[in-house]
């Protein structure tokens, strides 16, 4: 079959299959509505997830016709009565499912019809033509003025209007069927700015994961950098300052090697530490958050106050940036502000954590100049989070940073 003909034949037997499917879904809505009032509204996730199927069966066969390629929506449920309701309430997809019936009704019933009379002029007049004989003297006219009365006027019945209804069925059966076929895609899938935002959610639950599993992996190579690597070079000065101990007075070059190698080993050991800290404190693993920023406000010099709410579990990743953005805040306003108080705030309103550090320094915080507040906004910016500096001249500073932990 040449394509052209295929695609008559398959635009054809869409638009004739999808005018049953209309006038069947004309039942559609009264029939959830009475499913869900006679079960007391228990019934209705069933009925919808039949609703899923039959919405689905179509928008494949749109999909089809059209070429392109989608993704299969599932129509499983939770367990549970209250759960299958939250899914009801909460997925857009169900919402569409019950849109694409009105629009299915709508343009399925007009479009079907207009290709059942196209499809039926084209078949119906030659089938008649041939079968003139059958019908009584006068009933079957060509264009319905003109009586079949012989074959010369059957014949012109199946060329003329058999002709016509194909020429109807070749250019606006395909057209229609196309047009069906978008407004089906588009009552069924997401908008561009749906489609996008669901984007945006699967990308922050991916980076969510790499962010968490960072944070695991963070907490291991410390665990071994302290307990493997710091051990072994504790062991090893130590012995170096025993064989120290233990050279006589004029050992010369061996003694000063031996000088040497234990600063250099302590020196490592300095650095250890610090790289340790740097990655993921361990006093966060030891204490917590709220332990954690307590003693990093107790060594900054400033009297400061702490005030901690009910913070619940959260994200290692999140606890780790928490406390770098409190020591980064807190060395800044130590360095630079000049202040003689400062007061710490953590909050979890919602699924957000909100960081707030105060103090009465100096302010004027100017961020061209490189200071430490770039570093805060990377940290944050890392975790989607937000910084808002308020920082007139003359004081007092206020650094508000929101990390959502959800």
């Amino acid at each position: 079959m040449s394509e052209p003909r295929r695609r008559v034949t398959s635009a054809s037997t869409y638009l004739l299959v999808g005018l049953p499917t209309a006038m069947a879904s004309i039942l559609v809505l009264p029939v959830l509505a009475v499913g869900a009032i006679a079960s007391g509204l228990t019934a209705l996730p069933l009925l919808m997830r039949g609703l899923r199927h039959w919405s689905e069966w179509h928008r494949k066969r749109a999909a089809a016709l059209l070429g392109v390629e989608i993704r299969p929506r599932p129509a499983r449920l939770p367990k549970g009565l209250s759960a299958q309701w939250r899914r009801l309430l909460d997925d857009p997809e169900y919402r569409r499912d019950l849109r694409w019936v009105l629009r299915h009704v709508i343009t399925g019933l007009p479009a079907g019809l207009a290709a059942l009379l196209c499809v039926g002029t084209a078949v119906g007049s030659v089938v008649v033509s041939l079968l003139w004989q059958v019908f009584p003297q006068g009933e079957l006219q060509l264009f319905g003025t003109v009586p079949v009365t012989g074959w010369a006027t059957a014949l012109a019945l199946a060329v003329v209007q058999g002709g016509v209804g194909a020429a109807a069925t070749w250019w606006a059966v395909p057209r229609l069927a196309r047009m069906h076929a978008r407004v089906t895609l588009a009552a069924l899938e997401p908008s561009p700015e749906a489609r996008l935002a669901e984007r945006v959610g699967e990308l922050s639950e991916s980076r969510a994961g790499v962010l968490d599993a960072h944070g695991a992996e963070l907490r291991r190579i410390e665990r071994d950098l302290h307990d493997g690597t710091q051990a072994r070079l504790v062991a090893i000065a130590m012995r170096l300052g025993v064989a120290r101990e233990e050279l006589p007075d004029d050992a010369g070059a061996l003694a000063t090697l031996l000088q040497e190698a234990h600063e250099g080993a302590e020196e490592a050991m300095a650095e250890l530490r610090n790289v340790i800290r740097t990655m993921y404190p361990p006093i966060l693993a030891d204490r917590g958050l709220e332990g954690a920023v307590s003693a990093v406000t107790a060594g900054t010099g400033i009297p400061a106050d702490v005030e901690v709410g009910e913070l619940g579990r959260l994200p290692a990743a999140v606890e780790a940036a928490a406390y770098f953005i409190v020591a980064e805040t807190l060395t800044n306003a130590a360095k630079y502000s000049g202040a003689t108080q400062v007061t710490v705030r953590l909050t979890r309103p919602a699924e957000t954590l909100l960081v707030e550090v105060t103090d009465n320094g100096l302010g004027g915080i100017d961020e061209t100049l490189g200071s430490g507040v770039i570093g805060i906004r990377r940290r944050a910016a890392a975790l989607d989070g937000t910084v808002l500096i308020n920082s007139p001249v003359g004081g007092p500073t206020a650094v508000t940073v929101e990390l959502p932990c959800a």
